[in-house]
């Protein structure tokens, strides 16, 4: 996404469009991207310090030029398709099915995708004990505002159609802002590229952060082998935790964009099915971790054992859901194996291979499945 943006915006500045159809040569596209995932490694190799001033200056600018889209949307004097906001859209009984129900949760699951990095920094905040769940929480929170006013921004201006500046255009689908931004904000349409550009370099970087800080800590508690709990003495930073996430995204990238564009786009379809997996497991997990003291009082209850719990639970339903529903071709791109679905193949292609070096691990060290490592509560 943000290769795409970047020679929009390219295109807009120099008034040539044919510099934003360079996107789609992959001798274009491919080490333009690299060259991305390289700056936000360098940028969290430098430790936190480097990253929250980058975040800031990104995620503020992106988030004034959406508050600007959506009251553009609203007060609008020539929307395409006026389409009234009314409760009825809110209302989760009026979804056809349940799978179509637990396809929206998979989507939802993966917009919100990337707020916990807040968690995985704990150690590195002012307080720990009560900023990163602040921060996490707050997060939560902006982003439900900003989508609601976005995507109701959009119903309400272009409407769901099938043709023209509809919603419901397929052709419109894949990139509703470049699509959506020139009507609806004019001259100012060139914010939008410069802040999708610097939302997606934003949601790289910080998604670098993330599983670097997992990598350690799994390295630390021996869950994987001791060379990812690597500190560079000069940055105070996952170093060889940083390196091997962003090697591993560059390899992925390019594989499953030379297979075929379907592939990539199939993969995207699949994290929801993934991170409903992950984040259904923490939640019971941090269940059993504390299990010793759910009942110790009322908020340990609450927030230790019934929310986690239920979280996980409908989580989990959710994946299985997905995980069925995907196994049609027609869930993603149409591409198959034997009749099976991509999306399905690699979802849980993904979490096999996870299994299998899980499996590695603890032959070489088993020491943390042994709970040697990590103590209980």
């Amino acid at each position: 996404v943000a290769v795409d943006f970047f020679y929009i915006l390219l295109a807009q500045l120099t008034g040539n469009q044919a510099i934003a159809d360079l996107t789609k040569n992959l001798w274009v596209n491919i080490p333009t991207t690299l060259v991305f995932i390289a700056v936000a490694a360098y940028i969290s190799y430098r430790g936190l310090n480097a990253t929250k001033v980058f975040q800031y200056v990104l995620v503020g600018f992106q988030v004034a030029v959406l508050l600007i889209f959506a009251i553009m949307a609203f007060t609008s004097s020539t929307p395409f398709d006026r389409t009234p906001i009314s409760l009825d859209m809110f209302n989760p009984a009026s979804v056809d099915s349940f799978a179509a129900f637990a396809a929206g949760i998979s989507l939802s699951i993966f917009v919100f995708w990337g707020w916990d990095v807040t968690l995985t920094m704990n150690e590195e905040t002012t307080d720990p004990a009560k900023v990163p769940g602040r921060g996490a929480t707050w997060t939560v929170l902006v982003i439900i505002a900003l989508y609601l006013a976005v995507s109701l921004g959009v119903l309400y201006w272009a409407g769901v159609g099938q043709t023209g500046l509809g919603a419901g255009n397929e052709a419109n689908q894949e990139s509703i802002f470049a699509v959506l931004s020139g009507p609806i904000m004019g001259p100012l349409a060139i914010l939008m590229s410069l802040a999708i550009l610097s939302s997606s370099a934003a949601s790289l970087q910080s998604t670098m952060v993330s599983p670097a800080r997992t990598l350690l800590a799994m390295g630390y508690y021996k869950a994987l082998p001791p060379s990812f709990a690597k500190i560079s003495p000069r940055f105070m930073s996952p170093s060889v935790a940083t390196v091997v996430s962003a090697a591993a995204a560059a390899v992925f990238y390019v594989v499953t964009r030379l297979i075929s564009e379907n592939a990539l786009w199939d993969t995207i379809t699949a994290l929801g099915l993934m991170i409903c997996f992950y984040y259904g497991i923490t939640a019971l997990a941090c269940v059993w971790y504390f299990r010793s003291e759910l009942f110790a009082s009322v908020r340990n209850f609450f927030f230790k054992f019934l929310a986690p719990l239920i979280g996980g639970v409908v989580l989990l339903v959710m994946f299985f859901s997905t995980a069925i529903e995907s196994m049609n071709p027609d869930y993603g791109s149409g591409s198959a194996i034997g009749s099976v679905g991509m999306v399905f193949i690699l979802g849980v292609g993904v979490l096999l291979l996870g299994v299998a070096i899980m499996l590695f691990t603890k032959w070489r060290h088993p020491a943390f499945f042994r709970g040697e490592t990590i103590k209980t509560r």
